[in-house]
């Protein structure tokens, strides 16, 4: 469920549109079960303005720190006044911390990104020692926060793109000999995603076999389109729902110190 700006919130989430999130019902149980009285609340916003960002940090004063989700994982750093150098290596950021002063005046932003942390603790236990490549589908900030957990892994990746740069490829360009070499296959982009649950990233499908891992960053639907196709290849498959939780469970951390 979205919500607006309104309201007074410990922690929360921006982006648009949210109704794919399960941040806060997680949180929400998380907060329930731990008796603390936090909150946590989903603000969508549908242009990421700095009038936005000081409405709701006006209107909730007791906001200690939010979550960023897509689009804005990116553009939010324009906003910010100091990144932690995760962040600054990836060029994305999906945690921040809102430091106020003892009458709850805002003293700055901090950035940090916990994706990567969150991405190479759900892949890890699925490698085999044979998958030393990737290919990762998508640009946006979720791709680069899985280029750094990847890198910091040891396994090439190569970014995988319908409109390549110069460092990327296009769909087009995916065969099987690429696959053998790039046998991790991660899913960074949107398609497929409730409430567009029919979607699939153009992925050539047919080329996947029991040597591939496939790893979707969507876990709603908890089973996305490219997940069914893989796994009726025989390919290994997980969506990002381990994702969310160790990212989660790092970004409470950060906001939580004094």
């Amino acid at each position: 469920m979205q919500q607006n700006i309104h309201g007074s919130y410990n922690f929360g989430l921006i982006g648009y549109p949210l109704e794919h999130s399960f941040s806060q019902m997680f949180f929400g149980e998380l907060f329930s079960q731990d008796g603390s009285g936090r909150s946590y609340g989903n603000f969508a916003l549908p242009e990421l303005t700095g009038e936005a960002l000081y409405s709701l940090l006006i209107m909730n004063p007791e906001l200690k720190g939010f979550n960023v989700t897509a689009p804005y994982k990116i553009a939010i750093r324009a906003f910010l006044d100091s990144e932690d150098a995760t962040a600054a290596e990836v060029g994305a950021v999906n945690t921040v911390r809102v430091r106020r002063d003892a009458s709850g005046r805002v003293l700055g932003l901090d950035g940090f990104n916990t994706d990567v942390a969150g991405f190479a603790g759900a892949l890890q236990p699925l490698l085999r020692p044979d998958d030393k490549g990737a290919l990762v589908l998508g640009t946006g900030g979720a791709s680069l926060a899985a280029m750094a957990a990847l890198r910091h892994s040891g396994i090439k990746a190569m970014r995988v793109s319908r409109t390549p740069s110069t460092d990327e490829i296009a769909y087009g360009d995916i065969d099987a000999r690429l696959l053998a070499d790039y046998p991790i296959v991660v899913n960074t982009t949107p398609v497929g995603m409730y409430p567009d649950v029919d979607a699939c990233p153009p992925f050539p499908c047919e080329l996947l076999g029991p040597d591939n891992l496939c790893f979707d960053m969507i876990y709603n639907p908890e089973r996305t389109l490219f997940l069914r196709r893989a796994e009726a290849r025989g390919a290994r498959t997980s969506n990002g729902l381990e994702m969310l939780f160790g990212q989660a469970m790092a970004a409470l951390q950060i906001w939580e110190q004094d």
